[in-house]
C-alpha cells in the first residue's frame, strides 16, 4: 500500500513538473496576449482575414504589421578602424506577421500561434517586436 502511494505521488510530481516547464517557454506575443480580450487585439491591429467556428471557440486568421526595412551592407573592420572587405550586401526586407488566434466563447484569447514571422539572430522576431511590444519594452527600460 505504501509503495502505491509513493508511486502515485511520484507520477503527480512528474506531471506537475511538465506543466510548469511549458508555461515558461512563451514568446513575447503569447505573454502579451494570452488571456486578453480579442477585441483589444483587433482594435489595436485591425480585423482578422477569416474566422472559423470550432465547437465553443472561434479560430481567427490575422495578418498585418507590414513594414519595409533597409538593411545596410556590412563590412569587416580593418586596420586602424578602416572599413575592410564586404561581408554582406545591402538589402531590403519586406516584413509582415501572420497569427492564428483561438478565442473562447467569452471572446478571450486562449491560444495564439505564429504562422509567418521573420526571425533575427540578434533580437526579437518581427512578430514579437510588433505584436508583443518587445521594442516598446526595450525602449521603456532605463539605460545603465
Amino acid at each position: 500500500m505504501n509503495f502505491r502511494m509513493m508511486t502515485v505521488a511520484g507520477v503527480a510530481l512528474a506531471l506537475a513538473g511538465c506543466t510548469t516547464t511549458t508555461a515558461i517557454s512563451r514568446n513575447a506575443v503569447e505573454s502579451r496576449w494570452l488571456g486578453q480580450p480579442a477585441g483589444g487585439f483587433f482594435a489595436q491591429f485591425g480585423p482578422p482575414l477569416s474566422d472559423v467556428e470550432s465547437g465553443s471557440s472561434t479560430v481567427y486568421n490575422w495578418k498585418g504589421g507590414y513594414k519595409t526595412r533597409k538593411v545596410p551592407a556590412q563590412y569587416e573592420t580593418g586596420k586602424d578602424g578602416k572599413r575592410g572587405k564586404r561581408i554582406s550586401s545591402a538589402r531590403t526586407e519586406y516584413l509582415s506577421c501572420s497569427v492564428q488566434l483561438t478565442v473562447s466563447s467569452d471572446y478571450v484569447i486562449r491560444s495564439i500561434r505564429l504562422l509567418g514571422d521573420h526571425k533575427r539572430a540578434d533580437g526579437p522576431s518581427w512578430c514579437e517586436e510588433f505584436l508583443g511590444g518587445a521594442k516598446q519594452e526595450k525602449a521603456a527600460t532605463p539605460a545603465s
